[in-house]
């Protein structure tokens, strides 16, 4: 019990960890969340259901991920904003030797640079993690938005 006691600790902090780098724009901290053979990708419930691989944001490996943010700070011109996630407490699904897969429910609320606040994504993250010295690494994390209605000014990630 007490193994995965810890385990479910290191997954917690690396979430909350992992919010606030998002949250206080500290992207360039971002891809140290994820191992070298890493997948994030954003979907909606819908295509999660009924098995579609389409996503809205689609990264396979962590110099995707360092990509992703060297386009946000120098490529993309887009809105300045800012988030505020908001996750619940992560549910172990499955412990395996060299991964462990877990759920969080998360919100997301946008701030634009004018201070206007809006609730911009609900759903759940997917996650697999594997253990390391320092205590776990994203290999997989799947952003299922509940709603199949997505913001055009989806840039960040989630």
């Amino acid at each position: 019990m007490s193994d995965l006691l810890d385990l479910w600790f290191a997954i917690a902090q690396a979430q909350t960890a992992h919010a606030r780098c998002l949250d206080d724009d500290r992207l360039e901290e971002w891809p140290d969340f994820f191992t070298d053979d890493c997948l994030y990708r954003v979907t909606s419930a819908e295509n999660m259901r009924e098995g579609y691989e389409a996503s809205l944001i689609f990264l396979n490996s962590k110099g995707m991920v360092r990509d992703r943010v060297s386009a946000l700070r120098t490529a993309n011109i887009y809105e300045r904003q800012a988030y505020r996630h908001v996750l619940g407490q992560p549910s172990i699904l499955l412990v395996e030797a060299d991964a462990v897969k877990s759920e969080v429910s998360f919100i997301v609320l946008r701030i634009m640079r004018d201070g206007k606040t809006d609730l911009f994504a609900t759903g759940r993250y997917l996650d697999t993690w594997r253990r390391t010295v320092d205590g776990v690494a994203l290999t997989s994390r799947i952003v299922v938005c509940d709603s199949s209605r997505i913001d055009t000014l989806l840039a960040l990630p989630l």
